[in-house]
């Protein structure tokens, strides 16, 4: 009760016309940040940043996650109509948002994905507000051995729910960890796989990758099939977009599943980005018609978009409660918390519950104005689709070129966006799932640096990941994950009749 007594003192703060406009400004910059591949709501917050110097702490914040909340919103529009993620964690969107969008059902796609990732946004809210006090304490207990722990279960739900043959996933995501280790060691310095390429140094960044596996791959995939643009068949209909919205909460159980997975991932913190892939695979375990996904089923979008935006919004509690960001923008704006004179941690809650509960006021109403917005442009944004592929193929291609460069502000990263641009093509040809090669970019690093962080504590003794009950849970569940395929063929042999329902080959993901 207190907590609420604090909410409504921070409603007083965050609803006053000036706070209002500011949220409606940065929701508007960050739906143009996250229709941009390549910029991303870290660079936004980060290119915004320095304008928020002489605001008030309590404006330049909820102007900061406004930005956040409108380029979370549009990393999916992209996403769904064009195949190119706008943001990291927009990837699981792709793979039943864009065949959706090819079936002619653009608005239902993006009403589907704006209507569940708000709901899962407001989830996240809600469960800063109930426990903000709690999580500090329970976050505490996160060291290198659980966090390692969070991203194996990441990646041994692949494998367990992989299509048709997990050796392939494997392959994939094992190529995918080779790309992650390129570039400088984190802990000895030393280059690794560079090849004597002093642009490899710093690595090869997850975005320019993505880029190229998903927007250039598509395009060349087009171009074998001459040049035909399904999303013609788009149709504009303000009726649709409502009709969509009463579609939602039919998916009750997987909206539910995923803001849990995604809150869990939010504050551990694992991140949006392996929270909706992680959804994404266990939504389509559970599933009526898990045979449908990638293929355009309405559950493979509402589950990775209502995690994404529950494990974004989960992500600023452990920044404001500990001082430990639970995501790249989330550190960014933690930077400038100490920009404007703040500390964050437990007494920040205490020093100033006018900047903290104002802040979490914001977010509730950030994100009803972001859906608000979202679904009115959702006809321009289908209306797109309506042009022919001579127009909006060039289109696609210097979108792809100015996203890649804008990484790093490097041209070598144009080149390495063409390569990856080709290897996306083989890997379709060859039926390799993506998904697991993008999961291994984005959490490879990580992980790694976890492990070996936990290594070096434990004097190189592996029994610190079954050194409390927490890890080893975690290490548990990734280990009966990973083995599922052999478990599942053992337990059809023996005639008891488990079957697995897989996530989709890359084959069945539309191409433009």
């Amino acid at each position: 009760m207190s907590n609420f007594g604090l909410l409504l003192d921070g409603f007083a703060v965050a609803l006053t016309t000036h706070h209002i406009l500011i949220m409606v400004a940065g929701v508007l910059l960050g739906l143009v940040v996250g229709v941009l591949p390549g910029l991303g709501a870290p660079n936004g917050v980060s290119l915004l940043l320095p304008l928020t110097f002489t605001m008030d702490p309590v404006s330049a914040i909820i102007l900061l996650t406004s930005m956040y909340w409108g380029a979370l919103f549009g990393g999916s529009t992209t996403s769904i109509l064009f195949n190119i993620p706008g943001e990291p964690s927009s990837v699981a969107t792709t793979f039943d948002g864009y065949p959706m969008a090819r079936q002619g059902q653009a608005v239902r796609a993006l009403t589907l994905a704006f209507s569940s990732a708000g709901i899962g946004a407001l989830t996240g809210v809600i469960v800063i507000t109930l426990l903000s006090g709690w999580v500090a304490n329970f976050a505490l207990r996160f060291g290198a051995a659980e966090y390692f722990a969070v991203y194996f279960m990441a990646f041994a739900s692949f494998i367990g729910m992989s299509s048709g043959s997990p050796f392939k996933t494997l392959v994939s995501m094992m190529l995918g960890f080779a790309c992650s280790a390129i570039g400088a060691d984190t802990i000895s310095g030393e280059s690794r796989l560079t090849f004597e390429f002093d642009a490899l140094i710093g690595g090869i960044s997850f975005l320019v990758a993505v880029i190229g596996l998903f927007g250039l791959g598509e395009l060349i995939m087009t171009m074998e099939e001459n040049l035909e643009f399904h999303g013609v068949k788009a149709k504009l209909s303000l009726r649709e977009i409502f009709k969509t919205v009463a579609e939602v909460p039919r998916y009750w159980a997987t909206v539910l599943r995923s803001a849990l997975i995604g809150c869990w991932m939010g504050i551990t913190p694992g991140g949006p980005t392996a929270a909706s892939f992680m959804s994404y695979a266990i939504g389509r375990r559970f599933a009526k018609n898990g045979n449908r996904f990638g293929k355009g089923e309405p559950e493979g979008i509402v589950a990775p978009e209502t995690a994404d935006h529950s494990a974004g919004s989960c992500a600023l509690l452990p920044m404001l409660a500990l001082g430990i960001p639970g995501s790249a923008t989330a550190a960014v704006m933690m930077g400038g918390l100490m920009i404007w004179g703040l500390a964050p941690g437990p007494m920040l809650f205490t020093t100033r519950p006018d900047f903290v509960w104002g802040l979490i006021a914001s977010m509730y109403l950030g994100n009803i104005i972001a859906v608000i917005l979202v679904l009115a442009t959702v006809p321009m944004f289908a209306y797109i689709l309506r042009a022919p592929f001579r127009i909006v193929g060039p289109m696609i291609t210097v979108v792809c070129m100015i996203g890649a460069y804008t990484v790093a502000s490097h041209t070598f990263d144009i080149w390495l966006a063409l390569l990856f641009g080709v290897a996306g093509y083989v890997f379709k040809k060859l039926d390799y799932p993506l998904a697991p090669f993008v999961l291994a970019m984005v959490l490879g690093d990580k992980a790694e640096d976890a492990f070996r962080q936990a290594m070096l504590t434990s004097n190189g003794s592996a029994s610190i990941f079954w050194s409390n009950g927490l890890v080893g849970t975690m290490m548990a569940l990734g280990i009966i994950l990973l083995f599922l395929p052999l478990i599942s063929k053992l337990l059809s042999k023996a005639g008891i009749g488990f079957r697995r329902k897989a996530l989709p080959p890359q084959s069945e993901v539309g191409s433009v």
